[in-house]
């Protein structure tokens, strides 16, 4: 009988040991950290100590050794613990791949163990207020000066540079400024001098807050540029590809949390002749219709990183594109349904749905807008000409 759909020992083991240490802080300590301008920081490097943060990362540079499929499981059981790391999304899987793969030696032994054990948060600049999803729009650009680069530009929508050390800043070199964009990756200090930020007012509450980004005259030295200047948009997708499949992992946690909060209430809550709410098909069916697009959506994700893994960058980035497309689609369905099985309690804070409400439109909008995943499916998924 065939196992192609079960996952290796390995990975069942690492999703039950990080949903104990998740457990540990839960719900409740993400809201408590939210509200008092706290930081995920304790469970952070506690993940990290476990080498949960890490497990992508080469093993002889102090990673895991696994793949972006146990990262992402990793980050799924987080979320359906009730306590998602946000930049789990950008550290490791974003900059950590980015550097894995196109890194020098010497990049690769400074910024992989720290990031793997994340004694280092590194963060990710590559959104532009009239840039959007459009990264050919980019205008941050990069000047050689002898052996220094010098930055300068503006970005938005920049999570947990607070919490940052470094950000992975990208832009296009000066002669570079019209065209096809001709990325340039620097690893940035966030105490580099000419770099300030200014945080962003969010409607959902969460321990991570956005920035908007102003680099003036940043300096940075040569090393500073991961791999090649000339090294083509592929460098970027390596970090993009593992971005989506990573935002579809946190998306499908959120949903199963979301999920197993209204059937736990469907099953205890009774108004009429003892009989549990859950025993109504007006309560059931659209809880059991979440649990098959969540089973959908996992799948894809699953698929987009074992394809990530074994090397094959344009499968796993159509892929990716679904899967990110799925899990949003399926996390703001979960929590719409999960606030309204429990009727006004869904509203309230003492049940912690609602919030959730908002925070789960996040997986429909970022890191790309369902739109331009529709538009990259048409286009390469089923040949339709280019629409935009």
């Amino acid at each position: 009988m065939s196992t192609m759909f079960t996952e290796p020992e390995e990975r069942v083991a690492l999703r039950e040991a990080v949903r104990k240490l998740a457990s540990k802080y839960g719900r409740e300590f993400v809201e408590k950290q939210a509200r008092e301008g706290g930081k995920m920081t304790e469970m952070w490097l506690e993940m990290g100590r476990n080498g949960f943060l890490g497990v992508n990362l080469p093993e002889e540079y102090g990673g895991g050794g696994g793949g972006m499929s146990d990262l992402a499981a990793v980050l799924e059981e987080a979320s359906a613990a009730g306590a998602p790391l946000l930049m789990m999304v950008v550290s490791p899987a974003i900059v950590g791949s980015i550097i894995a793969r196109c890194g020098t030696e010497e990049q690769k032994k400074h910024w992989i163990p720290q990031i793997a054990d994340g004694s280092v948060t590194a963060a990710f600049g590559i959104t532009e207020a009239d840039a959007g999803s459009n990264a050919h729009n980019i205008t941050t650009t990069a000047t050689r000066d002898g052996d220094e680069w010098v930055l300068n530009g503006q970005k938005t929508f920049i999570s947990g540079v607070d919490e940052a050390q470094v950000i992975l800043i990208v832009s296009r070199t000066e002669d570079a400024k019209t065209g096809k964009l001709k990325p340039a990756l620097f690893m940035v200090p966030t105490d580099a001098p000419g770099f300030s930020r200014q945080v962003i007012p969010m409607a959902w509450k969460a321990p991570e807050k956005q920035f908007t980004l102003f680099l003036d005259n940043v300096r940075v030295p040569a090393e500073a540029l991961v791999g090649d200047e000339d090294g083509g948009i592929w460098q970027l997708f390596a970090g993009l590809n593992p971005e989506r499949i990573m935002g579809a992992a946190m998306s499908c946690g959120l949903a199963r949390y979301a999920l197993e909060k209204a059937v736990d209430y469907a099953r205890e809550r009774s108004v009429w002749k003892d009989v549990p709410i859950g025993a109504h098909q007006g309560i059931q069916h659209p809880l059991a219709k979440i649990k098959i697009e969540l089973e959908q959506a996992r799948l894809l994700w699953q698929k987009a990183a074992a394809l990530y893994d074994a090397g094959d960058d344009f499968g796993a980035g159509e892929y990716a594109n679904m899967a990110k497309y799925a899990g949003g689609e399926v996390s703001c369905n979960a929590t719409d349904v999960a606030v309204h099985t429990h009727g006004g309690n869904g509203m309230t804070e003492e049940y912690g749905l609602a919030n959730l409400l908002v925070a789960s439109r996040l997986g429909r909008i970022a890191p790309v807008s369902r739109e331009m995943i529709l538009n990259f499916v048409a286009m390469h998924s089923l040949g339709l000409p280019k629409s935009y």
